[in-house]
C-alpha cells in the first residue's frame, strides 16, 4: 500500500471510529434509561414530530405504524444505535452497519423538520439543523425559514 492510500485509509477509519461512538453516545442513554423506552420518550419524539412537521409522506407511517407499536419500535431504536456504534467503532461488519446507519438518519430526516411546500432547496437539508439553536416553536420556526428563503432569493 502506498503512503497516500495509507493516509487515506487510516482517515476514513478514524472518521468511522468518530461516527460509531457518536452512535453509542445517543445509544448510551436509550440502552441504559428507560425514559426513552418504557418511559415514553421515544413516543414524545414522535408526537413532537407530527407536531413540528414531519415529511408528508412519513405522517401516516408515523401515526399509523410507529406510535401504535413505540415501545417495541423505541427497543429497534435503542439497540439498533447501540450495535451501529460498536460495529462501527469496532470495525465489525462495517458495510451492513454503514447501511443501516444511512437508513437509519435519513428517516429521522423525512420523520421531521419538513421546511414546507415550496421551499428553497438547500433548506429541505438545512432545516434539519433547526434544532442546534434555541427551542422555538413550529410557527417562529416556519417564519424564519420564510424570511431565510426570501432573503436567498433577493440574493442577500
Amino acid at each position: 500500500m502506498t503512503e497516500t492510500a495509507d493516509r487515506h485509509a487510516k482517515a476514513l477509519a478514524g472518521l468511522r471510529i468518530a461516527v460509531g461512538v457518536l452512535f453509542l453516545i445517543f445509544a448510551e442513554y436509550k440502552v441504559f434509561g428507560t425514559q426513552f423506552t418504557l418511559g415514553g420518550g421515544f413516543q414524545s419524539w414522535i408526537n413532537r414530530f407530527l407536531t413540528d412537521g414531519a415529511y408528508p409522506f412519513m405522517v401516516p407511517v408515523l401515526r399509523g405504524f410507529v406510535l401504535p407499536y413505540g415501545t417495541a419500535i423505541a427497543f429497534v431504536v435503542a439497540y439498533g444505535e447501540l450495535a451501529i456504534g460498536l460495529a462501527l467503532a469496532l470495525g465489525v461488519l462495517v458495510r451492513p452497519a454503514s447501511v443501516a446507519g444511512v437508513v437509519y438518519m435519513l428517516l429521522l430526516l423525512f420523520a421531521s423538520n419538513y421546511p414546507g411546500p415550496g421551499a428553497a432547496l438547500w433548506s429541505y437539508f438545512g432545516a434539519a439543523l433547526s434544532h442546534l439553536g434555541t427551542r422555538q416553536d413550529s410557527k417562529d420556526r416556519r417564519s424564519e425559514k420564510a424570511d431565510a428563503d426570501a432573503n436567498w432569493n433577493r440574493g442577500e
